[in-house]
């Protein structure tokens, strides 16, 4: 059986879209959850991943890190990841590679911490930029292939690669519009985002670092996560 190695599930949001992808894919696997560490992960990670970070899928013997290379290798034996339209796939491989490859002042203010609710000291240009842009990707897909989801009537790995963006709206207080927060709401109310949702905030593992990047973003509100 395929085995998923993930991060914490309160801060990991790179672990989130594989472990999502597989789960709407009913792809079985074996999840094996490796906590954050104090002031940095990368050397107790490297035991077992070949860049010191998380996701890891391990098949046997062959290990594949990055999520969307693990999209990629499960794709090929389970086609559904990805749609069968073809103008349908090319719209969802880009927009999944786009959140891949960008949305930097998105991922560095807006950090992912399910638990927590936070009103952000300031919106800079360049995070409005982004979440513009976001919401024209979400709108686009659902008008040009009838939704509900991204690339048509089915869940793809497309968007698996934006729900981790669901939790932040929802961390941070953020709204995009009527069409883009009705797709956010969908993604947070599937299933295995309810579980991975309470499992997160169920987590009693801190780490600084991250901590420390939810401070930095803004006033804490409230905080949802199970006290140590």
């Amino acid at each position: 059986m395929l085995k998923l190695v993930i991060g914490n599930k309160n801060y990991s949001s790179w672990s989130l879209r594989p472990w999502l992808a597989l789960r709407m894919a009913d792809v079985p696997f074996q999840e094996e959850l490796q906590p954050f560490v104090d002031h940095g992960s990368h050397d107790k990670f490297r035991a077992f991943s070949p860049t010191g970070r998380v996701p890891l899928l391990v098949d046997g013997a062959t290990s594949v890190w990055d999520s969307l290379a693990i999209i990629e290798y499960v794709a090929e034996t389970h086609p559904g990841l990805w749609p069968k339209d073809r103008a349908a796939r090319a719209y969802a491989r880009s927009v999944a590679a786009e959140m891949h490859s960008g949305f930097s002042e998105l991922r560095n203010v807006c950090t992912m911490n399910c638990g927590l609710r936070v009103q952000l000291h300031r919106r800079s240009p360049a995070l409005d930029r982004e979440l513009e842009r976001i919401a024209e990707i979400w709108s686009t897909g659902i008008e040009r292939f009838g939704g509900p989801f991204l690339a048509g009537p089915r869940f793809t790995a497309a968007d698996a690669f934006y729900a981790p963006v669901a939790l932040r709206l929802q961390t941070y207080g953020i709204r995009l519009g009527t069409v883009p927060d009705a797709y956010a709401a969908r993604l947070l109310a599937l299933p295995p985002m309810v579980e991975w949702y309470q499992a997160g905030i169920a987590e009693t593992w801190r780490e600084p670092d991250h901590e420390a990047e939810a401070l930095a973003a803004g006033t804490i509100i409230s905080d949802l996560r199970r006290k140590a």
